[in-house]
């Protein structure tokens, strides 16, 4: 599996499996066995997924009947908003700790950029020196919230994930976070099939041309930006085939027919909406 580079020299494998919207203690726990099975050893959950506990208990029937070790695993949660102070940030991701069965995890984002990220962040640090992270990052910050952090603490963050997809490619941003040392991880990279993603013209050409998927095509893309991809799918057939990107590459003309999709806005919600501020801020979960 290729991997990305951090800044402090852990290394991502740059395909992951996320596992937003999976809900069911049993499917979720089904699904990261089945993932790990497959070949993903990269797997994402979050405090406000709420499966936290099934993840766990994925990765360690996988540990055990698979046979890959924890340290062949990279795994990654990340601190809600209601979390998001330095006190609470800590105990959090104990909690969370204790819910994935583990004694660290790989990768621990600030979910959104609200609340007393500040606070967090010097929590977040502290729990990297103590080796129960061994990389910290955020998630959803603009370029200039990810550099703000960096200039006034101790770590840049080390993984900036944001959503990118076809409709909503972000080239300037990847490009200034990785000007910042910043590694980029996409997450919805289907649009969690928005506008009919997977019948388009383009994407199905492109696909067609070289025996892939629309799905196959877009990882590939991502890919060759070095742009970590979570993927997220409870069929087996398809968490394979999301893997098997390796053996195709796109030309310049792929890319530049992708690029027409682009319309330059999120597919889902504007973190700049005071409306989905206040509803974030007062999502409050037993975590």
């Amino acid at each position: 599996m290729q991997t990305v580079k951090l800044n402090n020299g852990v290394e991502v494998p740059i395909l992951g499996f996320g596992t937003f919207q999976i809900t069911d203690p049993k499917e979720a726990e089904d699904a990261v066995y089945e993932a790990i099975k497959a070949g993903y050893r990269h797997i994402d959950t979050a405090q406000s997924y709420l499966n936290e506990e099934a993840v766990g208990k994925g990765i360690a029937k996988g540990i055990a009947e698979i046979g890959v070790t924890r340290e062949e695993l990279f795994i990654t949660t990340k601190v809600w908003v209601e979390n998001v102070s330095y006190e609470k940030a800590r105990a959090s991701v104990e909690r969370s700790l204790k819910r994935l069965g583990l004694d660290y995890v790989d990768l621990l984002l600030i979910h959104q950029p609200f609340n007393d990220v500040y606070g967090a962040w010097r929590a977040m640090e502290e729990l990297q020196s103590e080796g129960k992270a061994k990389a910290i990052g955020v998630s959803n910050f603009g370029v200039d919230r990810a550099v703000d952090l960096a200039e006034f603490n101790q770590a840049t963050p080390q993984v900036n994930q944001i959503e990118i997809n076809p409709f909503q490619q972000q080239t300037e941003n990847i490009a200034a976070l990785k000007a910042e040392g910043i590694a980029v991880e996409a997450w919805a990279p289907f649009a969690e099939g928005k506008n009919g993603i997977f019948k388009n013209e383009i994407l199905t050409k492109i696909g067609e041309k070289y025996g892939k998927s629309v799905a196959q095509v877009i990882v590939r893309w991502l890919v060759e930006q070095d742009v970590i991809v979570l993927t997220k799918s409870v069929n087996p057939d398809r968490m394979a085939q999301n893997l098997a990107v390796f053996d195709f590459s796109l030309t310049d003309e792929d890319k530049a027919q992708i690029a027409t999709l682009n319309v330059g806005a999120s597919q889902f919600f504007s973190h700049a909406d005071p409306e989905m501020i206040k509803w974030m801020a007062g999502r409050t979960m037993d975590v």
